[in-house]
């Protein structure tokens, strides 16, 4: 047997897809609007939701059965509060000119709507291993669209890729820019970011039509 059973390569697998946070959920959006004008940027905030999520996921799940219910809302606040702020200083300490770039929206991680949600409908009802690739899976899936969006929005509107000028230098016309490409400005806008969300939920539920009727 391998390691990962079907039920809990489910856990990982659906929400890349059919059950995906952003395009299916419909959570997460702000994040995905805000920090994808760089690639960078959204892989990074990517690693730390998905980093946030599961370990959140495990510490709530060895928690579950000593939490009052009443102040379970709280519990789960602290917890991820803490792992941002871990997040952040490890951004600070490695990465300061990025940790500047993604500036209040890492701490946003905290009311990101993928994180309480899955803490509260999985984590406080499953085991430890199970809710931390629950939290691998939801952590991906936001992940994948964020640098989809990243990726679209920086090529098109700066015609780099990680700050690597992909499409040639638009100062001395070479590459695409000699035969007249411009940058589109408006791709770095958040507006285009919501357009690129909207784009792929149409892609995806063109593909897959069950998902137009579940939802």
């Amino acid at each position: 047997m391998g390691l990962l059973s079907k039920k809990d390569s489910k856990l990982i697998l659906d929400p890349l897809a059919d059950n995906n946070p952003i395009t299916i959920q419909v959570l997460g959006i702000c994040s995905a609007l805000a920090i994808t004008a760089q690639l960078k940027a959204a892989i990074v905030m990517a690693i730390s939701v998905t980093a946030v999520v599961a370990l959140g996921n495990v510490v709530i799940s060895l928690m579950r059965n000593i939490i009052p219910s009443k102040i379970r809302i709280i519990v789960q606040l602290v917890v991820v509060a803490v792992l941002v702020i871990i997040v952040d200083l490890i951004l600070k300490a490695y990465s300061y000119e990025l940790s500047k770039t993604l500036s209040v929206f890492v701490g946003l991680i905290i009311t990101n709507c993928i994180i309480m949600g899955r803490f509260e409908a999985f984590a406080l009802a499953n085991g430890p291993w199970r809710s931390f690739l629950d939290g691998i899976g939801n952590g991906a899936g936001y992940g994948l669209i964020l640098i989809i969006v990243g990726f679209f929005r920086e090529l098109f509107g700066s015609g780099t890729l990680l700050g690597i000028k992909v499409l040639g230098d638009p100062i001395e016309k070479t590459g695409l820019y000699a035969l007249g490409y411009e940058n589109n400005g408006f791709m770095l806008l958040s507006p285009m970011a919501l357009i690129v969300v909207g784009i792929i939920i149409w892609v995806q539920r063109s593909r897959n039509k069950a998902l137009v009727e579940d939802h």
